[in-house]
């Protein structure tokens, strides 16, 4: 297995792969933090700040910051709330997408896929992003339990981080692989995950007020895309051993894992795919 985890590793080229999910994630989240500063309401706003200091500890300078961006100084006018707005959210549009389908590319590679047609993986894209953007909306919430403490918020993170990426696979590879082979890179990364994020307020306070003190703005970009780049390798090598594992014949007996797909002999990849 391990024999087979690392050529499949390398077939997928992890780091390519999780810097370019990175780089999309970022792009995708400065327009969407202009949106939601323009045409959120109040309650919406808060909401994101408070989920937003909860997960990653944010104090100080990073902390006015954030505050600043998404609650502002003052209530902007109609005309500048409308004009921010239809730019911002065409931005968005456009950037999500580019994120999904990196992400979805990652699914695919993971589990050597032909790419999915468009036609059939369009709204998956839209889909992912809304779900996505609730789950992060909702973190804050989750790790304390919705204000019972963490001894329900810890289980209630990891089933959520489990959930959302055991449907991710699902979604994006546009029901190709079963829900039950999915299950073992569900796992891993959601684990994973849950726990690289809960060490976030040891790091990621620090890091960005030192780095707003000692470069401005810029040094919070570097920092905040190395924080990304290192939660989408993470995700990568996960799902990617999830894929392996479900593909050893041990396991596919009770998973009931597919065959892998044969390379395209005389047809075009993406010809046969599923609805």
């Amino acid at each position: 297995m391990i024999t087979h985890l690392l050529s499949h590793l390398i077939s997928v080229n992890v780091l390519d792969s999780a810097t370019r999910l990175a780089a999309q994630t970022f792009l995708t989240a400065v327009p969407l933090l202009f949106v939601v500063a323009s045409i959120a309401p109040q309650a919406v706003r808060d909401q994101l700040v408070r989920s937003l200091h909860d997960t990653f500890g944010l104090s100080g300078n990073a902390d006015t910051e954030l505050s600043k961006a998404l609650k502002g100084t003052g209530k902007p006018s109609d005309e500048l709330r409308q004009t921010t707005g239809v730019v911002g959210g065409l931005m968005v549009l456009v950037s999500a997408t580019a994120c999904s389908r990196a992400m979805q590319r990652l699914c695919e590679r993971a589990w050597s896929l032909p790419g999915a047609s468009a036609r059939v993986a369009a709204w998956r894209w839209l889909a992912w992003l809304a779900t996505w953007l609730v789950m992060f909306g909702l973190q804050g919430s989750l790790r304390n339990g919705f204000g019972l403490g963490l001894w329900l918020g810890v289980p209630l993170l990891l089933a959520a981080e489990v959930g959302i990426w055991w449907w991710t696979q699902h979604l994006l590879l546009t029901a190709r692989v079963p829900w039950l082979p999915l299950l073992p890179g569900a796992l891993l990364t959601g684990t994973a995950l849950s726990v690289l994020t809960s060490t976030a307020p040891l790091y990621v306070p620090r890091a960005l007020n030192h780095s707003l003190d000692k470069y401005g703005s810029l040094g919070a970009v570097f920092t905040l895309l190395s924080w990304l780049i290192t939660l989408c390798v993470v995700a990568t090598l996960c799902v990617t051993a999830g894929a392996v594992i479900a593909r050893e014949p041990w396991v596919t007996r009770r998973l009931g894992t597919p065959e892998p797909p044969a390379p395209p002999s005389g047809h075009p990849p993406g010809t046969s795919s599923p609805k």
